[in-house]
């Protein structure tokens, strides 16, 4: 082929890959623009954070200061570009969320950051650098429960690392006759189990050594019951009027 017939096609040739360019740019989603249907999305991103933890990682310990997703939480979730994705969520029962466009995606135990990153990894499977913010609307304030032979029995705030003794003593202490050396410690996980832990009190006093003083979680129960002294009490109350 002669020169002069080579600057033609060549010209030809920029010609078309500028339009095509052009034209790819102009059907290209903006930032944050939806650009594959819901129903392209493979289930295993949106899944991506919904494996079963360990029981024993559900709660992490109050020390670590990030607040952690429980049942009856509702999260507001907004997307700055794609209106139309946001939505407020409640904490299901089993720890999960319904999300638009999504399978429901396991939230219980991991903190509001996570949770961000977590949808924004999920998102992404048809959302264009997906932007959005997840904000904790509500949230059941942590607590424990004293129960049996203590001065104030009842449900108290987890407002921080508390340990049973120092729960105990937010309860006014044990009673009269309280058995301290068989405190009852219920602490349920997921599902039906429960676990049920027996602790000496009265031991970890006594040689005042507390490396056995538990931390509570949010939910714990405690019971203390009554020892020999307190169940004879009523009878020595009847003795001592006569």
């Amino acid at each position: 082929m002669q020169a002069s017939h080579i600057r033609p096609v060549l010209l030809l040739a920029a010609s078309v890959s500028a339009i095509t360019l052009s034209a790819a740019a102009s059907q290209a989603p903006a930032r944050g623009e939806v650009w594959a249907q819901a129903r392209d999305i493979p289930r295993a991103a949106a899944d991506a954070q919904t494996e079963e933890p360990d029981a024993d990682s559900e709660w992490t310990y109050w020390t670590n200061g990030r607040y952690r997703i429980t049942p009856g939480d509702v999260l507001e979730i907004a997307f700055p570009y794609v209106a139309n994705l946001n939505q407020t969520v409640s904490v299901q029962p089993d720890g999960y969320i319904s999300l638009k466009e999504l399978p429901d995606i396991r939230v219980q135990g991991r903190t509001v950051a996570q949770v961000k990153a977590d949808l924004l990894q999920a998102y992404a499977a048809f959302v264009r650098d997906p932007i959005l913010t997840v904000t904790l609307k509500e949230f059941e304030r942590p607590y424990f429960v004293a129960g049996g032979e203590v001065s104030k029995p009842g449900r108290f705030e987890l407002r921080s690392a508390t340990t049973l003794t120092q729960a105990l003593a937010l309860a006014g202490g044990p009673t009269r006759g309280a058995n301290v050396g068989q405190v009852v410690l219920y602490r349920r996980f997921e599902g039906d189990r429960l676990e049920v832990k027996q602790i000496n009190v009265r031991r970890m006093f006594a040689r005042k050594d507390l490396s056995e003083d538990v931390m509570l979680r949010p939910g714990d129960m405690f019971f203390v019951p009554r020892g020999i002294l307190g169940k004879l009490a009523p009878i020595l109350d009847v003795l001592r009027r006569y």
